[in-house]
């Protein structure tokens, strides 16, 4: 099963991947070069990432490749530039490869088809290269929806009996509060939660948020009214998201955090996090069997 996700820290394609792994707590890491160097500025501290002694993009490109099992390039068409370089290397150092191009197949079976070549080459590091941002706006999205839908892939065959969905006494899928903050959402969740489900989620362990996340994701988002305007909700959550971003770190970068990706579907990782800590930290549980 895979393990850890690398890249090379530039926005678009690397970000999304990097991002993806840190909201399913999933290890992450790779190589950038000197000085954190990006199209936009200094890759933000946020992720965990090696600094080289050099500034090559190029002997970024290839370190990542020699410190994964293998290779994922996702774009929309035919690889240029660093992708292409990304291939090229691969093939060079004879390490496994795969393009998924999205001008020929959707994401889910980007999704599907990824999952096969992890399998298959028994990956787990698996380094993800694809376009910057300024060459292709979409491209953040597109490989987040793709290794979001993989992940799922890979919980749904290695998923511990005790976070099985239909162990899970699930939440009634109806709005019920448009809770205007985190903490009176946490709260609020974890009143209205059978014992069992409080259980499961405040022993559960770090690297298992994820099967957590698609058995509980789509009811919280439905009970707390976050995909019917809540918006309220959805900006709290943003904020959360920016904690550890200090001030410091914003004049440093440069960078405009009401601007960061983040979608429902984040908002929701958000809070089942929360609620995982909450109920940690104010409950003495064990699983019933």
């Amino acid at each position: 099963m895979l393990k850890k996700i690398i890249s090379g820290g530039q926005t678009g394609a690397d970000r999304a991947a990097l991002d993806t792994a840190i909201k399913f707590n999933l290890e992450h890491g790779g190589s950038v070069p000197a000085g954190r160097r990006s199209e936009d500025g200094t890759i933000p501290d946020k992720y965990d990432l090696t600094e080289m002694d050099t500034d090559s993009y190029p002997e970024r490109t290839k370190q990542n490749i020699i410190d994964s099992d293998g290779t994922v390039i996702i774009s929309h068409g035919v690889l240029t530039g660093g992708s292409f370089l990304t291939k090229k290397l691969a093939s060079k150092l004879n390490k496994p490869w795969y393009h998924i191009d999205l001008m020929e197949m959707d994401e889910f079976e980007g999704a599907v088809t990824l999952h096969d070549f992890v399998s298959d080459n028994y990956i787990e590091i698996l380094n993800v290269a694809g376009p910057r941002a300024s060459q292709d706006p979409f491209i953040y999205r597109s490989v987040k929806s793709i290794i979001e839908t993989f992940i799922y892939m890979e919980l749904m065959e290695s998923s511990q009996e005790e976070l099985r969905a239909d162990d899970i006494i699930l939440l009634q899928r109806k709005i019920e509060k448009f809770c205007a903050t985190l903490n009176e959402a946490v709260e609020f969740l974890a009143d209205t939660m059978h014992l069992r489900t409080r259980s499961v989620i405040a022993n559960s362990p770090d690297n298992q948020i994820g099967s957590l996340y698609f058995s509980l994701a789509d009811t919280i988002k439905v009970k707390l009214g976050l995909d019917a305007g809540n918006t309220d909700l959805f900006e709290s959550c943003r904020k959360e998201l920016r904690k550890g971003k200090t001030s410091k770190v914003q004049h440093i970068h440069k960078l405009d955090l009401s601007k960061e990706p983040m979608d429902i579907e984040d908002a929701a990782m958000v809070i089942l996090k929360a609620l995982r800590q909450y109920l940690k930290k104010n409950h003495v549980l064990r699983v019933i069997k």
